[in-house]
């Protein structure tokens, strides 16, 4: 009888890591575990009022060793000594400064609690000037190093976070011999690497978010790194020209983590990439096919056969060979804000029930605790049940998702968002509403940006938090761009994803397309549009648009005059 094994995923998100364990004959998800962060938890070197949102590598760290030993203790050690790959997806662009060794500084002595010795994580957007530089200089240089980004280069990425943390930071300039992201970073420390220049780079992570691309020569010249700044001069030749896809084995767990975790030292890692394009892995990912990771923010994933010449498409997160599935054209697009915008308005109702009943003396601490539980538990899905019964556009209230900037399309980190039309009958529901319009609204602007350039949407796939939790927001969004959304079952696509990779790079397939098959969730829900909902969500739209051209000219009028 043929020995049954399994792979690893790891999926680094935002405020935790999960890990899933997967049958690589059948797909079947046998166990699973999440670490949350604890120093981000608590809000550490972290300033939302200036966009800057910083994570320490020992929560990374944690997270690792907390989840896959949970994940043994469930199973045991028949099943784990028959684990055979291990895959891993993060945030990104989520860069760290870094030794000769690869050691994050912030794992050195003087350095432990500086926040720019740290990952500075997707969202953070302390870069904003950086960027525009980088804009600036790439529309004068020879090459336009930003044509495969979409044509403009964002905050959130490789290169704007690095020169800004070396021109706040002389200490971490200095000692900061190269730079990693961390898709790059987790594989090389559980492989036991110990030379930076030895460390495979994930071609994702490379072509989305830091100019890579083969026609380059790989990075960026020198020349104009040193021209953007001097304090860049001579970085790229510590970084690396040569990028790796996700199917490639970095190499086997090294003795400590082997005995650190519980595994054998055969068990193959291999090659990082971010999250949404292994969630596109994870939900069988087809060309022309937008795969919709719905989270915190939105990751909008299309893969594309490599035919031809390639066509250039503007404003999206770029297009790699790779990126996504080894020998197809990757193409990302998303919003800064999805989940986010939920969450921040659910904490603005909240402050009353949190604050003044939590401060109450009319009723016992036990009670108290466990209205405020059900206040908060009931609140958004209320809120959806209410704004669900409200009229298309409300009664006038009209919003922009910009709440975190807009990454697609056309990256401007500068903007802000806007609730226009309130009025004294505006209620809660009608507000709400008029937030998840807007979200929609911004994710229709995706759809027609790809297809404005010439690439086909042959449907729709979804998958993340807000995709299993809302059916409101769903059939609002399927309604709105007037396609069905087919939902994928699995609750943890991304780290199926990764489990994928894993499985291939230990040679369980011989090519990515062949595991997904065998591997890749189904799907357990298709939302069909309504036609007439879509088109009165049409008329709101124009009205959507309209308000984003003049809020955007104001805006960046304000952000000149500002200097």
């Amino acid at each position: 009888m043929p020995i049954i094994t399994y792979s690893l995923g790891l999926d680094f998100g935002s405020d935790s890591v999960r890990a899933l364990l997967v049958n690589t004959k059948t797909g079947e998800e046998i166990a699973t575990a999440v670490h949350y962060y604890i120093r981000w938890k608590e809000g550490k070197f972290c300033r939302p009022s200036k966009n800057q949102f910083r994570q320490h590598p020992l929560d990374y760290i944690a997270g690792v060793e907390s989840t896959i030993k949970d994940i043994i203790n469930e199973v045991g050690h028949d099943i784990a000594k028959n684990i055979i790959g291990i895959g891993v997806d993060t945030t990104g662009s989520t860069p760290a400064p870094v030794d000769e060794t690869g050691t994050p500084l912030a794992l050195l002595k003087n350095f432990e609690d500086n926040p720019n010795a740290m990952f500075v994580l997707w969202k953070d957007h302390t870069g904003i000037r950086e960027a525009k530089e980088i804009n600036d200089l790439c529309k004068k240089w020879e090459v336009d190093y930003a044509q495969y980004e979409g044509g403009i280069y964002s905050s959130e990425w490789f290169w704007s976070k690095i020169l800004h943390v070396s021109r706040q930071d002389k200490a971490v300039h200095e000692a900061a011999y190269s730079w990693v992201e961390h898709c790059d970073w987790i594989p090389f420390l559980l492989t036991g690497g110990t030379d930076v220049r030895e460390m495979k780079r994930s071609r994702c992570a490379a072509g989305h978010k830091a100019l890579w691309h083969e026609s380059f020569g790989g990075l960026p010249s020198n020349d104009f790194f040193a021209t953007l700044d001097p304090l860049l001069d001579g970085l790229r030749d510590r970084l690396y020209e040569k990028t790796y896809t996700s199917d490639v084995p970095v190499g086997t767990l090294s003795p400590e983590w082997a005995k650190r975790l519980g595994l054998s030292e055969s068990v193959v890692v291999s090659v990082g990439a971010f999250d949404a394009h292994m969630g596109a892995v994870g939900a069988k990912s087809e060309p022309y096919y937008l795969t919709k990771i719905m989270g915190t923010s939105t990751c909008d994933i299309l893969v594309a056969p490599m035919e031809g010449e390639e066509k250039l498409v503007k404003g999206i997160c770029g297009q790699v060979d790779g990126s996504v599935i080894p020998n197809m054209l990757g193409l990302e697009a998303g919003q800064s804000a999805f989940g986010d915008i939920y969450a921040w308005f659910e904490r603005l109702l909240a402050w009353p029930i949190k604050e003044i009943l939590g401060a109450s003396s009319l009723i016992d601490e036990a009670t108290k605790g466990k209205l405020i539980q059900e206040a908060m538990d009931r609140l958004i899905p209320d809120l959806s049940e209410a704004a669900s019964k409200e009229p298309i556009g409300a009664a006038g209230e009209l919003a922009l998702d910009w709440m975190n900037g807009r990454r697609t399309p056309d990256a401007n980190q500068n903007l802000k968002g806007v609730i226009a039309g309130i009025n004294l009958g505006s209620t809660a529901p009608k507000v709400f509403r008029a937030l998840v319009e807007a979200s929609c609204f911004g994710a229709k602007k995706i759809v027609d940006r790809f297809l404005s350039e010439g690439i086909p949407i042959k449907g729709v796939v979804a998958l993340g938090g807000v995709a299993k939790k809302s059916p409101f927001i769903m059939q609002m969004m399927a309604d709105v761009l007037n396609m069905p959304i087919k939902v994928v079952a699995s609750e943890q696509s991304c780290a199926l994803g990764a489990a994928i990779f894993g499985a291939v790079a230990a040679k369980a397939y011989p090519d990515v397309p062949e595991a997904m098959e065998i591997m890749g969730s189904p799907f357990e829900i298709v939302y069909e549009p309504d036609g007439n909902r879509a088109n009165a969500y049409s008329s709101v739209y124009e009205e959507y648009k309209a308000l984003s051209d003049t809020m955007e000219k104001h805006i960046m009028n304000q952000v000149r005059a500002n200097g």
